[in-house]
């Protein structure tokens, strides 16, 4: 090759980008189903834009929606600095919520529930008004909301190798969502004490009567109700919203543990009501 054409050649090169990633195709999105249906390990979703992320994940709805039904609630991931820092992501991401994933206070689960078990302190609410997609601070959530529920989420991050996946990746995988396990609500105050009570909460994890975790209300955007402001937002841009008696789960109050056979794991929100409480069992 001549000077020129190597001056040429290296020109040309410096002004091709690399091609883009895109949604994943209906064949990949499949092969993500059947993983995630088989409880094995599926390919890691590599290189994705958010917006690819979101159309692999709207993909992967519909085909979690032939399998269980309709949606009943939404939930609201990588809503504490912890868990973003991670998965090297500085905002929350969002998953959708099927009623075959809720299991009730005291389940017995197997340890290996899926591909990737894992398994944290959250907590779900329940939408009275459906002004509360007009909400923009906790406050205007508390308004629009009739149940806090104790819930212990039970995600699967389901890939070959979870410490490769980014925010664009986990909002393809639907966020993890797999089961979750949930406690009597609890009926929500509207008044500035109780949305306080809230903020401030002491969330305890124990296994087998022994300390492993705790946070705080706060540690969840500053304020738990942060988490559904932010949805109705994130929602919004995609021309989605929350309906009357749908459930949304808030995020982590606690680090992602991994499940063990014969633990027994409970959770308890001191500074509630009651101080309420949700429990489950791995075997």
């Amino acid at each position: 090759m001549s000077t020129r054409q190597t001056l040429i050649a290296a020109v040309f090169a410096a002004f091709v980008l690399p091609s883009a990633a895109t949604c994943l195709s209906d064949a990949e999105v499949a092969a993500l189903m059947a993983a995630y249906s088989a409880r094995t390990a599926a390919a890691n979703p590599e290189g994705l834009s958010p917006a690819d992320g979101e159309c692999t994940r709207a993909k992967l709805n519909k085909l979690l929606e032939a399998a269980m039904g309709k949606p009943v609630g939404y939930k609201a991931g990588l809503t504490n600095p912890a868990v973003q820092k991670r998965f090297n992501h500085d905002s929350p991401v969002w998953g959708t919520l099927y009623a075959p994933m809720l299991l009730t206070d005291g389940a017995i689960v197997e340890a290996a529930f899926g591909a990737r078990p894992l398994y944290e302190a959250d907590l779900l609410v329940r939408v009275a008004d459906e002004a509360i997609n007009r909400a923009r601070t906790p406050e205007d959530v508390l308004a629009a909301i009739d149940q806090v529920i104790p819930f212990i989420e039970l995600p699967d991050l389901v890939v070959q190798a979870p410490p490769k996946l980014n925010g664009a990746a986990i909002t393809a995988i639907n966020v993890g969502a797999r089961f979750g396990v949930t406690g009597a609500p609890i009926a929500v105050q509207h008044t500035a004490e109780f949305g306080n009570a809230l903020r401030d909460m002491v969330v305890v994890v124990r296994g087998n009567g022994v300390e492993l975790d705790r946070g705080k209300g706060s540690d969840v955007l500053g304020h738990p109700l942060a988490a559904v402001a932010w949805l109705v937002q994130d929602m919004a841009r995609e021309g989605k919203s929350l309906k009357k008696g749908d459930l949304v789960s808030l995020g982590s109050f606690s680090k992602l543990m991994p499940p063990k056979p014969d633990l027994a794991v409970q959770v308890s929100y001191e500074g509630l009501p009651g101080t309420p409480k949700v429990k489950v069992g791995f075997k």
